[in-house]
């Protein structure tokens, strides 16, 4: 969201109170606890172990791709389904646990800071609502989690035991209920781009609500975040004109954004990538083809990148006359025949890229540090076409208003009214949200899982959840997921 702190004083556990003390005395240092909390938000995007090329990886519409088989253990098990306590990337349990320990150092210390109270108010609210949502992945990716609310000491780590999911759900929905009046309506792009709004608070709450099978309370919230379809809401959010204008590196926090997680070019490099310090998009890198040459003037100019989430040939026929096809999805396979452009194909290689995050060679950074790793693209946790489409579903997927919010996504991209239906809806979302990282979560919430994932290898009443990793484990009161011991 903003740049790192360049002191990363709530990184590791500091040897002595004296230092949490001395730290929070004014509302600037206030503020550097304020942003080290939002900079947890890149797990989005940012990495390798992303929540984007990773939760593709084990949808029906991708295949992990790579270099090989071997090319990151996490993302090749999840695709397959093998994933297990040894091979799940310890960071998507550890990294929003580092979000959470902020926001509660933050929240602990805030009441003491001699500092404006409304300004010290809407701190409060923006981490809060930060730890909901961080908590809000972690129950939905592991179910079974910690719930802590306070920075705990070392030794107190190792006996902390899981929270009955229910718990951790009330949770979330308090601070994100106690949170909103304290959030501003709108920000300034300009100046605060990226920080919390009343309407993205709310549009959280919507979802937690309809993970949850809270369908009245999730469509009253995505109803105050919407607003009448096709216009502008009360939080100034509408649909972009163009659905490929939302792709464009330069189209920031724009008006169908609702939470955007930031990115820059900070001179990122092997030694810092994944850290702090790292604030380059690694979806851009990771997606592109491996070794790509233009040869015709049709082609686009493309850095090479490492061929991961790759569509399948089922969600490329799916997609087959939907005027969105182009933006997401660039048939490399097709130009390499025709002589534009030349590839190596890498490991379950399609031909069929994900263009929503293809750098351009106008993309490349070329400061110091590592090029690959310095990516600009901002990346949408929430937008709103999605919460459009989740309204609709909450709505059961029948009503005047349920087929407007429909008609309003397929409009702007040019198509026809269809009858809305909860099928419809799931496919609606299929196409306009693909690549994303929903389809997924969007497939186990609906039950639909084990039915489009059992050729992957997907197991009902296993696979709907990850596996706790090893190292969470070992030494500790925590206990693993059912079947995932077997």
């Amino acid at each position: 969201m903003f740049p790192s702190c360049s002191n990363d004083f709530i990184e590791t556990a500091p040897t002595g109170l004296e230092v949490i003390e001395n730290y929070y005395k004014n509302e600037n240092e206030a503020f550097t606890g304020v942003v080290a909390v939002y900079d947890l938000m890149r797990k989005n995007s940012g990495g390798f172990e992303n929540m984007i090329t990773m939760f593709n990886a084990g949808s029906d519409d991708h295949f992990a791709g790579g270099g090989n088989s071997s090319d990151g253990a996490g993302i090749q098990s999840f695709s397959n389904y093998t994933i297990n306590q040894n091979t799940i990337p310890d960071s998507f349990f550890k990294d929003y646990y580092r979000g959470i320990y902020r926001a509660n150092l933050l929240l602990l210390r805030l009441p003491s800071v001699p500092m404006n109270d409304g300004v010290k108010a809407r701190f409060a609210a923006e981490a809060r609502v930060l730890r909901a949502f961080y908590y809000f992945n972690l129950v939905r990716m592991f179910k079974n989690v910690p719930l802590i609310l306070t920075p705990l000491s070392a030794s107190q780590f190792y006996t902390v035991t899981q929270a009955p999911p229910a718990d951790v759900y009330a949770q979330i929905e308090l601070d994100l209920t106690e949170s909103i009046a304290n959030l501003p309506m709108t920000v300034s792009a300009a100046t605060d781009g990226g920080r919390l709004t009343q309407g993205a608070a709310r549009a959280i709450l919507g979802k937690v609500y309809l993970y949850q099978g809270k369908n009245p309370q999730a469509a009253a919230e995505f109803a105050q975040v919407n607003g009448t379809p096709g216009t502008t809401s009360q939080y100034g959010y509408k649909l972009q004109d163009n659905f490929s204008d939302l792709w464009n590196f330069s189209n920031r926090f724009n008006s169908e954004s609702i939470l955007e997680v930031s990115h820059s070019a900070q001179g990122s490099s092997w030694g810092t990538w994944g850290g702090n310090q790292d604030e380059g998009n690694t979806v851009n890198q990771m997606v592109g083809p491996r070794s790509y040459l233009k040869l015709g003037s049709s082609a686009p100019d493309l850095p090479s990148g490492w061929s991961f989430n790759v569509f399948t040939e089922d969600f490329f026929t799916f997609m087959q006359g939907d005027p969105r096809m182009n933006a997401t999805l660039l048939n490399v396979k097709a130009l390499k025949q025709a002589g534009q452009a030349d590839y190596i194909g890498a490991y379950q290689d399609t031909g069929y890229f994900l263009n929503n995050f293809m750098p351009k060679q106008t993309d490349v950074y070329s400061g110091p540090g590592d090029a690959v790793l310095n990516y600009t693209q901002n990346t949408y946790a929430i937008r709103l076409a999605d919460t459009y489409l989740m309204e609709a579903e909450a709505l059961g997927g029948t009503g005047t208003r349920a087929q407007a919010l429909l008609d309003a996504v397929r409009g702007r991209v040019g198509l026809g009214s269809v009858a809305v239906s909860l099928a419809s809806i799931k496919d609606e979302r299929r196409r306009e949200l693909a690549g994303e990282g929903h389809r997924w979560f969007d497939l186990v919430r609906w039950g639909d899982a084990p039915a489009k994932l059992a050729g992957r290898g997907f197991i009902a009443g296993k696979n709907e959840i990850l596996p706790i990793p090893i190292d969470e484990l070992n030494g500790t009161s925590l206990q693993q997921n059912p079947m995932y011991n077997q």
